[in-house]
């Protein structure tokens, strides 16, 4: 019987890690990006811009920000803790707070962005998101999930052909707009965090 410890997956600094100089992981630490990433995702989902076919929030750059610069661990402690604030009744998404409103037809995209940021954190803690070209994949996959998620929801409350014509199709062009944004931030943070 083989008794030789399984190496763990190489996990590499993040970028947390990397631009907090001396991060040495302490739980006071942990709490203070956690609370600075929730404070974050409440933010954009206030954010509003003028977008065509329709008005975006910047929640879904937020969480694939936050899951590319904290990795998978602390991204989803994170996103974890933003859903619990909006289940508390805080005003923390674009309309409506509360179990009930989580439970509604939009209750699919916030459960995306929980595994999208865990998702998006995996490939972080791999080292990817120091191009554009990992970084792509890292986010190419979340966004895949949060709207695999949401349309999936959606099409339970409202049927598959309303959830891809309302809930689908108008946000793809923004969402490829953020993401093609996060490729191009990310990077930059990467060579700011290396000087």
């Amino acid at each position: 019987m083989n008794t030789t410890p399984m190496t763990p997956a190489l996990v590499t600094p993040t970028l947390a890690e990397t631009l907090w100089a001396g991060f040495a992981g302490s739980n006071l630490q942990k709490v203070a990006l956690v609370l600075a990433g929730t404070a974050l995702l409440a933010l954009s989902a206030h954010i509003k811009v003028p977008f065509w076919p329709v008005p975006m929030t910047m929640q879904t750059f937020v969480v694939l920000m936050i899951g590319a610069a904290f990795g998978a661990r602390l991204a989803g402690a994170t996103v974890l803790a933003y859903l619990i604030e909006g289940a508390l009744g805080l005003p923390v998404f674009a309309t409506g707070a509360g179990l009930p409103y989580m439970a509604g037809p939009t209750g699919g995209y916030l459960a995306g962005f929980l595994v999208a940021a865990v998702i998006v954190g995996w490939f972080a803690d791999r080292g990817h998101g120091r191009s554009i070209a990992t970084s792509l994949v890292a986010f190419l996959a979340g966004e895949a999930v949060i709207l695999t998620l949401g349309t999936s929801w959606l099409a339970y409350h409202l049927g598959l052909d309303k959830a891809i014509t309302g809930g689908l199709l108008p946000f793809l062009f923004g969402e490829g707009v953020k993401v093609a944004l996060a490729c191009a931030v990310l990077p930059v943070m990467w060579r700011f965090a290396s000087r």
